[in-house]
């Protein structure tokens, strides 16, 4: 396998690509496809203008799909910094998409939820990106389009509970790592 790929664009649609990989070519291979990803996705939102609303629609469809949250669970949940989710949530608060009231377990703190706007304007982004989604798949063959999503459904559930995807406080994810130290 050619390291960072193993799909050929022309040979795709003639002839579905099988074979398999070391797991060190698959981690190469998958790298150079996620950063490629990363950065198709970040050219996608800046032409849609979409950038500055990427925090609230990723809290806002937090609150709708599992209700109520404190902002330091919320900000855990969304793989966040705190400070921007409270950033994120006094811009949501003013803008009536969510609203606070006392938690009953500990009246120093918060609950934050959706509002009836939230989750209105959460259900519109969802169906602006399904309808993109939808007319981008549109020419896959149908088992193409169900084997994405269930490997890609796995890689995200492997990734949520890999040991490093939630750091330790002042860590830096990767074997080892210390704040501010490099990755190579």
């Amino acid at each position: 396998m050619d390291k960072g790929t193993v799909h050929d664009r022309e040979a795709a649609d003639d002839n579905p690509v099988t074979g398999s990989a070391s797991a060190e070519d698959a981690a190469a291979g998958l790298g150079t496809q996620l950063v490629r990803f990363s950065r198709l996705l970040t050219a996608y939102r800046q032409k849609a203008r979409l950038e500055s609303r990427s925090g609230e629609r990723v809290l806002l469809a937090k609150l709708v799909r599992d209700g109520e949250h404190r902002a330091t669970d919320l900000a855990a949940a969304t793989f966040l910094d705190l400070s921007t989710v409270s950033r994120q949530v006094r811009a949501m608060v003013d803008k009536g998409l969510v609203e606070r009231r006392p938690d009953p377990e500990d009246r120093r703190g918060a609950l934050l939820r959706a509002t009836a706007a939230g989750t209105a304007t959460f259900e519109e982004y969802r169906r602006q990106r399904d309808a993109g989604f939808a007319r981008l798949l549109e020419p896959w063959p149908e088992e193409d389009r169900y084997q994405l999503i269930r490997l890609l459904s796995r890689l995200n559930d492997d990734l949520q509970d890999f040991e490093y995807a939630r750091p330790e406080p002042g860590k830096v994810p990767g074997p080892g790592g210390e704040q501010g130290a490099t990755q190579e």
